[in-house]
């Protein structure tokens, strides 16, 4: 009887420990579980943007260039007149008596020229490089919002820029430029969006 007991004790206290550990292995599988579909969850979807190929081909873009032609060859023919202008004067010069009242009035006339001139073709550079840096900024700033909007529609995390290196350089500067901003070095599984963003950007035009 005795050993009966002992027999069945020992057999309540196996089948206790293997409930004990098909427990804990399940516990431990959930736990695994569990965490790899916390991995998959805080796995970052990327995508990527060409800068400079939006900058390069987008209608905008294209657009402001034949604008700012258009604007560099009225600016041009202003200043070639006032050029032309000037040299007839110095040729006039040669033909009037050095000291005359004549000579010293055309004189007078020709120095207000070339101030001119060259006031104007200051003027015509700035006024140029205030534009294109203003359509510049313009553009990068509608830029971001587009992409930002093309992001969150296809549900993605984070946008890096890359755009391909041109080589060769013009020179050292640019060289050393294009190495240093050159972050994003490879970007295999990320998502192209640039012709998405690029779409986005022109439709608003």
């Amino acid at each position: 009887m005795k050993i009966e007991k002992t027999v069945s004790l020992c057999v309540l206290v196996v089948v206790l420990l293997a409930g004990a550990c098909f427990e804990h292995s399940r516990a431990n599988a959930t736990a695994e579980e569990t965490s790899a579909s916390s991995v998959e969850e805080k796995c970052l979807r990327i995508g990527i943007v060409s800068v400079r190929k939006i900058f390069q081909q987008c209608r905008r873009t294209i657009k402001h260039r034949r604008q700012s032609l258009a604007e560099q060859d009225k600016v041009q023919a202003e200043l070639d007149k006032l050029s032309k202008e000037v040299d007839l004067d110095k040729a006039g010069l040669k033909t009037l008596k050095a000291g005359s009242d004549d000579y010293s009035a055309l004189m007078k006339e020709l120095f207000d020229k070339q101030a001119k001139f060259q006031a104007r073709q200051e003027y015509f550079k700035q006024q140029m490089q205030l534009k294109e840096q203003g359509a510049i900024e313009k553009l990068f700033n509608d830029l971001l919002t587009a992409t930002a909007q093309v992001a969150k529609e296809k549900g993605l995390d984070m946008v890096l820029e890359r755009s391909e290196p041109e080589f060769p350089a013009a020179n050292n500067n640019d060289l050393t430029l294009t190495i240093s901003t050159h972050k994003v070095l490879y970007s295999a599984g990320c998502e192209d969006i640039t012709d998405a963003v690029m779409a986005r950007l022109d439709a608003a035009e």
